[in-house]
């Protein structure tokens, strides 16, 4: 062999074997973070999946295309992206604040633990609605989905302390206290007013008690800077944030700061990694996406009032804008940066995820609840242990929720 013809010869086995073994290690990888996926016990812990129940052309217990309109969870879906439970949250838009605005949120909110319940009781072999923390792992030994209910938005409460309990009895284990604006119970990260209360309301502060007294979970996402300290000072049980990010990673309001993480974890709570793009990742700029959907919110402002009919009008126009502007989705990769640093200020004992599903929430490598299993692939690259993993996808949400019952328990006796 010629010595020129040697030295290509020797280069190409150079790049064809660490390639060769790459690709091998890849597989080993990814092979591992399936089997850890299929062991552990995972949970989601925000979804606006509720909100598909009410189209007639959505079938929860059948697979639904994403991208024509068939949201982003359902129960095959979930088995198949190995997601054991889910919270389905009661979303309310943040309405007027009268004795008549208040009622028909209230009724809102009624209808949606109507069509969850429904939507369980129609797939008794796939789904089970779960109400306390050892449900979860008691159902997925059925080899069912576990359904759990938050509400999204106090704003159903009113201003009336007995519905916190109605609402538990009814099934409800979480309330995310506000929502893009300020209610009764507390200011909001994101209205344009700016602050109400400077915090928590008088009222809040019963709301809190009262969730602690009868074990409801407190969920933090949402709310101001000054509600979250007003919170965390006010409750006796740990808290959560449903779905929420680091704001150091990604500058915006809804997520939380590392003074915020660092007293969640001090109070032994949870954060729940929220896969919504715009959290995860600064947006470029789009002016034509941002003006159209500016356009739309300023034509619909009474949206929270409309009837059902004209809402769903105004969410088939939302849809076609979403096709007609694509935004840009951050990745895996992008969303477990923000896990990185919540396990460095925080710990490992204090993150879980919570996508915000059918809310918003959507990655471009993991875009529905069948592909979740890419977050524990992305994990294990990283190094996390199987020990590690179990505590993100669930180990960490039961043990607050454990907690918050346990606390209730002694309250009650």
């Amino acid at each position: 062999m010629k010595l020129k013809h040697y030295f290509y010869y020797i280069i190409s086995i150079m790049v064809i074997f660490p390639l060769a073994g790459s690709a091998k290690t890849d597989q080993s990888i990814l092979e591992n973070a399936r089997k850890i996926h299929e062991r552990i016990l995972t949970i989601d812990t925000h979804t606006d999946t509720p909100m598909m129940l009410r189209s007639p052309s959505f079938d929860i217990g059948k697979s639904n295309d994403p991208k024509k309109r068939g949201g982003k969870v359902d129960f095959p879906r979930m088995k198949e992206g190995g997601l054991d439970a889910v919270f389905f949250a009661v979303f309310v838009g943040q309405g007027p604040r009268t004795q008549e605005g208040r009622e028909k949120a209230k009724q809102n909110a009624l209808s949606q633990f109507k069509l969850i319940k429904k939507a369980a009781s129609d797939y008794p072999e796939l789904a089970e609605l779960a109400l306390r923390s050892s449900d979860a792992e008691e159902i997925e030994k059925k080899g069912k989905r576990a359904i759990f209910i938050g509400i999204e938005n106090g704003y159903p409460i009113g201003t009336d302390i007995s519905l916190v309990n109605m609402f538990y009895d009814l099934g409800g284990r979480y309330i995310t206290l506000c929502h893009t604006e300020n209610n009764d119970i507390c200011d909001s990260s994101t209205d344009r007013k700016g602050e109400e209360h400077g915090g928590l309301s008088e009222f809040g502060k019963k709301v809190v008690k009262e969730m602690n007294r009868i074990g409801m979970i407190i969920d933090v996402s949402h709310i101001s800077d000054k509600s979250f300290y007003d919170v965390l000072k006010t409750s006796k049980a740990p808290v959560i944030a449903s779905h929420s990010c680091a704001r150091a990673i990604c500058d915006n309001p809804r997520n939380l700061t590392d003074d915020m993480l660092k007293l969640l974890a001090e109070k032994n709570g949870v954060i729940q990694l929220c896969i919504l793009s715009e959290y995860i990742k600064k947006p470029k700029p789009y002016p034509a996406r941002d003006n159209a959907f500016k356009k739309l919110r300023a034509e619909y402002e009474n949206y929270s009032t409309l009837p059902e009919k004209e809402k769903e009008k105004v969410r088939e126009k939302w849809y076609e804008l979403t096709r007609k502007y694509p935004r840009e989705l951050a990745s895996v990769a992008e969303a477990v940066d923000h896990i990185d640093h919540i396990v460095k200020v925080a710990g490992i004992d204090h993150v879980g995820i919570g996508t915000d599903f059918d809310g918003g929430g959507a990655l471009s490598d993991c875009y529905d609840s069948s592909e979740l299993w890419r977050i524990t692939y992305e994990l294990v690259k990283r190094g996390y242990s199987e020990v590690d993993i179990k505590k993100i996808w669930g180990g960490n949400f039961f043990r607050v929720f454990k907690k918050i019952e346990d606390i209730s328990k002694k309250q009650m006796n």
